[in-house]
């Protein structure tokens, strides 16, 4: 198990046109420790993602002009970003949607709403080694 205490100094981009789900995140996500690059949309997401490089990504996948499949994809095929998690965050919990992530290069699939712990641990299980 890994300590979900202290996950100080990762840089974590969450990808979401909900308002809600951006804030929360962040709020959980700063008080272990990380640092937070919010985003509404996939365009948003990769306008910031150079300037930023996130070690992980959780990306909605319901959003308007860029879904999080495409999102996903476009993310996976740029040769900087390829190793960077990318976790699908959705309120769908189907078969499909999960294969459909792994297809486009997911690395995991986070059913809404996560709590604090299922966020933080799923943080944790991707944190590059030697950040905590």
């Amino acid at each position: 198990m890994t300590d979900i205490t202290n996950l100080r100094g990762i840089k974590v981009m969450v990808i979401d046109d909900s308002n809600t789900i951006r804030r929360s995140a962040e709020i959980f996500l700063v008080q272990a420790g990380c640092q937070v690059v919010l985003a509404e949309d996939g365009f948003d997401a990769l306008a910031k993602i150079a300037d930023h490089q996130p070690d992980i990504i959780f990306c909605d996948i319901m959003m308007p002009r860029l879904d999080g499949y495409q999102t996903c994809t476009l993310i996976k095929k740029n040769p900087r970003f390829r190793n960077t998690p990318v976790i699908m965050l959705s309120s769908k919990d189907g078969l499909f949607d999960r294969a459909r992530g792994r297809m486009v290069g997911s690395d995991q699939y986070l059913t809404k709403p996560f709590t604090k712990d299922s966020l933080l641990q799923t943080v944790a299980s991707f944190a590059p080694q030697g950040v905590q």
